[in-house]
């Protein structure tokens, strides 16, 4: 093969593939937390990440950091698959075992809880990004002791009080019904939201008191989501508002395929994914998979955007082979 042919070919094969990649690796917008019971961290970014009010935000601020409030809506763990039990530990479910979160774990009697009752109860799930999946809550049996870590056995996991499948999002929540069952005084409520159309998973503790109290002890300050104004300006702050999805390892994110071409840009922080100026589509799923992109739950406008973006690579890769081919051809011909 003549060498101009040759290296036409290798430029068209090589840069295919890049098309793919360039989809494959690039960043989608992140993802949500209890909106109402509010979640810790929600509850916490709302009282202010450099000085909340409450104690026990205090505490956790001075635990983890205020990073992990800002970045509110990323706990979560990116190949959890329904493993959720296997990659958790006791005391580690509210941070989801990601050191980050590890102010959320604190075992105490006085974080801000919601008020509610037994019965029929309207769940809302504060997202920054829809996506197809599954919805659980599960409460924490009678006998709870708040001051001693959380573990999975202080939860009834045989009978979760809410489960949604695809709820459908709308004003900046998820919202679906669930019933709570008879208990008094201090509660604590598990949100896990599992991903179809990823293994990623997302974790939330939502503290709540059953008929206003009842147990003698000291009640906790009412607790408090986040505004859209609040969310808004505190956005700039967080390094997960545009996260990674695909094969990622647990708590991490992937790179863009541009930094992987590129070289290594800043470091990001452990745990963290890294920003995008845009969001822009999921990964795909493997080869050979059948899903539907309109069907991931995120923007259809993105994912054709970069759908059309591989394929503008694809045909670019394409037409350099052709041109290079006719002049390697016109060349063999002049040469003759």
């Amino acid at each position: 093969m003549p060498a101009r042919r040759k290296a036409a070919t290798v430029a068209a094969v090589g840069l295919a593939p890049l098309a793919l990649t360039v989809l494959a690796g690039a960043p989608a917008a992140a993802h949500g937390s209890m909106g109402d019971p509010v979640s810790r961290v929600a509850q916490c970014y709302a009282e202010g990440p450099e000085s909340p009010r409450s104690d026990a935000c205090r505490a956790a601020v001075a635990a983890g950091g205020t990073q992990a409030l800002y970045d509110w809506n990323g706990v979560r763990i990116g190949d959890a698959n329904g493993r959720h039990q296997e990659l958790i530990p006791d005391g580690k479910l509210c941070s989801a075992n990601n050191e980050a979160f590890k102010g959320l774990d604190l075992a105490r009697a006085d974080w801000p809880a919601t008020s509610v009752r037994s019965g029929s109860y309207t769940f809302k799930y504060r997202v920054t990004a829809p996506h197809k999946g599954t919805f659980k809550v599960y409460v924490t049996k009678a006998g709870y002791d708040p001051t001693q870590p959380l573990a999975w056995d202080d939860l009834d996991l045989a009978h979760p009080v809410a489960t949604a499948t695809d709820p459908v999002a709308s004003g900046g929540f998820y919202t679906f019904s669930g019933t709570l069952p008879e208990r008094s005084g201090r509660q604590l409520l598990y949100a896990v939201w599992q991903r179809s159309d990823s293994p990623e998973a997302f974790y939330s503790c939502s503290d709540v008191t059953f008929g206003g109290g009842g147990d003698g002890s000291t009640p906790a300050p009412s607790a408090s989501a986040p505004s859209k104004e609040q969310i808004e300006d505190g956005a700039d702050k967080s390094t997960i508002e545009h996260g990674g999805h695909g094969d990622q390892d647990a708590g991490t994110s992937a790179k863009p395929a541009a930094e992987s071409a590129a070289g290594p840009a800043a470091e990001p922080v452990a745990g963290a994914a890294v920003k995008s100026p845009t969001p822009v589509a999921h990964a795909p799923k493997a080869a050979g998979a059948t899903e539907n992109l309109a069907e991931t739950g995120g923007s259809g406008g993105t994912a054709y955007l970069a759908m059309g973006g591989a394929a503008a690579l694809a045909l670019g890769s394409a037409a350099l082979f052709a041109s290079v081919r006719r002049r390697a051809a016109s060349g063999g011909r002049h040469g003759r």
